[in-house]
């Protein structure tokens, strides 16, 4: 429990009993190399040059974003202490129900504070980054793991009794200094706690590091602060004024394309109907990435039939050339060993991590790539009349097994590890005779055949047949799992088809098998429609 001080009780039995002094409390959740630690010594410093007694304490979270190190801290008022002749005894960590303050450096935390009871309605003040840093689970989701960033808005706002939000991630980085420096801002800007702006600004000054950042971070988070509007228990949020005109949605543009791929543009904008002229250039810039502009032409050549028959069958917005062409310029941009080697060696991946890292321009940056290519990403790359007899070959795989079952980890930012991926690129040219490229090619084929034979007859089944390629993705082991499932639904098809409901089916069995990595979802799913 937080640290309590009661006054004395007067002689006068009618009397009223004076309300008990207590520490202000502040929890901040924030993750490495965001200043949190800062933060905290920023609040305690600035607390006892004002007459506080001050304590901070850290609890560590887990490593890969399964959860942000709380920094606590405590303030109790010197001069009551000492008239009591008494010294508060400040707690160690936050507590349920009795925080005041919780700053939270992502969006996630700020959930996870309100997950853990550490933000109530009748007391606390919630500052919350809006930006997102996905965590793990997240990331490794089969389908689409993100949490839904509104819910946590609505939920922050609902569990506080002052909720200020804003982007102070982008804030700091605009003003090259680090998150601590705009949340304390926005804290100062909130009157949370007893100290003035000025008093706050003093404390950055002696910490001695990145003042003139830190200050201009500050002072950018304390006006987005003052001027956001935030909801509180006691006042309405401020309602932006009423608009004195209809919006107006400009229409998104199109995607851009380079000057060798001007004329497979020219082909889908006179060839293509004007609602899929999107997801149609996007198409066409991933494939020619991925391989060349020859394969980009023959991405259309595909979705010419489509186009027809969707024309012939449906209701004219062309949904299934739409999410056909989505879901083809996916799987024709797979990723084998090539296709993964060249990400991972663009220049443009290289600058991102820097600028994420936050890597100076005095500073090395050493990136460590962990890889675990098994006997299949092996042999994909490999001529097919070549890797298709070793990856039957039972003592070559137990071979490869025993080499590659540890792994092996190549730094991409020396010149013997970047020339190791590159050489793995540059088979990229030659991947059309790749026992790889042979297979996916064929099983596209089949798939789009099915999608326009089914189309004749039940056009909401071969949309939902469309959407199935939805289920396939990744690299290695993920892209397996996610074949298998595909590959089970497609099983499933002709005994759905005679069903009334067989689109919605269908769609159940995918979602199914994006629930869990597992297959479990799925094959329960299976056995209630398939019996």
């Amino acid at each position: 429990m937080s640290a309590r001080m009661e006054a004395p009780v007067s002689d006068v039995g009618t009397a009223p009993r004076p309300a008990p002094l207590r520490a202000t409390t502040v929890a901040i959740l924030a993750m490495g190399g965001e200043g949190g630690g800062v933060l905290a010594d920023w609040i305690v410093d600035v607390a006892e040059r004002d007459g506080y007694v001050a304590q901070t304490t850290s609890v560590p979270g887990v490593a890969q974003r399964t959860g942000a190190t709380i920094y606590y801290v405590e303030l109790f008022p010197e001069a009551p202490a000492r008239a009591a002749g008494k010294e508060p005894v400040l707690a160690l960590m936050p507590v349920p129900g009795e925080v005041d303050v919780v700053i939270a450096s992502e969006l996630m935390e700020a959930g996870r504070a309100v997950q853990r009871g550490l933000v109530t309605s009748d007391r606390t003040t919630l500052i919350a980054s809006t930006h997102r840093v996905y965590s793990m689970t997240e990331r490794t989701a089969v389908a689409d793991g993100r949490v839904d960033a509104a819910a946590l808005i609505a939920g922050a706002a609902a569990a506080a009794r002052t909720f200020v939000q804003g982007d102070f991630a982008r804030i700091a980085e605009e003003h090259g200094s680090v998150i601590s420096a705009s949340l304390f801002g926005a804290l100062a800007a909130t009157g949370a706690l007893p100290f003035g702006r000025a008093s706050c600004e003093d404390a950055i000054r002696r910490g001695g590091v990145g003042i003139d950042a830190s200050l201009a971070a500050f002072a950018a988070g304390y006006a987005a602060a003052a001027h956001a509007g935030r909801a509180t228990r006691d006042e309405p949020a401020a309602t932006a004024p009423a608009a004195t005109a209809p919006a107006t949605i400009a229409p998104a543009p199109l995607p851009r394309v380079g000057p060798r791929l001007r004329s497979v543009a020219a082909r889908v904008e006179q060839s293509f109907p004007p609602t899929s002229h999107p997801i149609l250039l996007a198409g066409v810039a991933r494939v020619a990435d991925h391989q060349d502009e020859r394969y980009a032409v023959q991405y259309l050549d595909r979705l010419e039939r489509v186009r027809e028959v969707d024309r012939q069958t449906g209701t004219g917005d062309f949904a299934l050339l739409r999410e056909t062409g989505r879901y083809l310029a996916l799987w024709m941009a797979y990723e084998d060993a090539s296709r993964v080697a060249d990400l991972k060696i663009r220049s443009d991946r290289f600058a991102r991590v820097r600028q994420e890292s936050r890597v100076g321009d005095s500073q090395v940056l050493r990136i460590s790539e962990f890889l675990h290519p098994g006997i299949e990403e092996l042999t994909d790359i490999l001529p097919a009349s070549i890797g298709r007899p070793l990856r039957r070959t039972g003592w070559i795989r137990s071979a490869v097994d025993r080499l590659t079952r540890r792994g092996t980890i190549v730094t991409t930012t020396s010149v013997g590890g970047f020339l190791q991926l590159y050489a793995i690129a540059a088979l990229r040219r030659w991947r059309r005779h790749s026992l790889r490229f042979a297979d996916e090619q064929r099983q596209i084929d089949a798939w789009l055949a099915l999608v326009t034979e089914v189309a004749g007859q039940d056009y909401p089944l071969a949309l939902a047949v469309a959407e199935c390629p939805r289920m396939v993705k990744g690299y290695g082991e993920t892209h397996h799992r996610g074949r298998r499932h595909f590959e089970a639904v497609m099983r499933a098809l002709p005994r759905l088809r005679a069903r009334a409901d067989a689109a919605a089916c269908v769609r159940r069995l995918r979602d199914a098998a994006l629930a869990d990595e597992s297959g479990d979802a799925l094959a329960a799913a299976l056995r209630e429609l398939v019996a």
